[in-house]
């Protein structure tokens, strides 16, 4: 019954699986990691308690599906909005967009609970980080695009700089969250702003001139 109703049309409720794993992650953005439990999650998806020991074995299996899940949304959204990055300000104004959008629609919470949650279950740490590490990959790529073959890539190589991006990235917005008040991230991403507009108006080493 469950394969025929995804065969009708994706309108209509998806296969449990899906409607389980959306469920973890309203449960997660709502009551954080020590108020979601299978139970709670059942009540939030409207479904029995037992479909998520059926379809996921364990609490913890579901939770990191739930991280896979608003992963894949966010990776998928972000990555068209890299092609449009040219150089720094690009950068920084893409930045500053997911920065938005992560607190608005709750990404954030749902990561960060993650790792609240790898402090009382230590089998999850390792997999959080190894669904960290594609974002670091990622912010790699988007410095790579931004400053292209310069002298700071021999200074600061992309590896390094796409893990410094998302360290920095993640406590701006924790902070942010916890705080819940962005004033602050959203200064410190104009002040970024205005630091790039000024290297931008600095002469290259081929520019004729004083």
């Amino acid at each position: 019954m469950a394969k025929s109703g995804v065969r009708r049309g994706a309108d209509r409720p998806q296969q449990p699986r899906r409607r389980i794993v959306d469920a973890a992650i309203e449960t997660l953005k709502r009551e954080g990691f020590a108020g979601t439990s299978a139970r709670a999650i059942a009540s939030t998806g409207g479904f029995s308690q037992g479909l998520v020991f059926y379809h996921f074995g364990t609490l913890s299996e579901l939770l990191l599906a739930a991280l896979d899940e608003t992963s894949a949304r966010r990776m998928a959204r972000y990555a068209q909005a890299l092609e449009e990055v040219r150089g720094p300000s690009d950068l920084l104004r893409i930045a500053r967009e997911i920065f938005e959008q992560d607190l608005d629609e709750g990404h954030t919470v749902v990561l960060t609970e993650m790792i609240s949650a790898a402090s009382t279950l230590p089998e999850l740490g390792p997999e959080v980080v190894a669904r960290i590490e594609p974002w670091i990959a990622f912010a790699a790529d988007a410095v790579r695009r931004a400053v292209g073959s310069s002298p700071l890539e021999a200074i600061l190589p992309d590896e390094i700089a796409g893990f410094a991006l998302v360290g920095l990235f993640l406590g701006v917005e924790l902070l942010a969250h916890l705080q819940a008040d962005r004033a602050r991230a959203r200064a410190l991403f104009d002040a970024a702003s205005a630091l790039v507009a000024l290297i931008d108006q600095v002469p290259g080493p081929g520019s004729r001139g004083r």
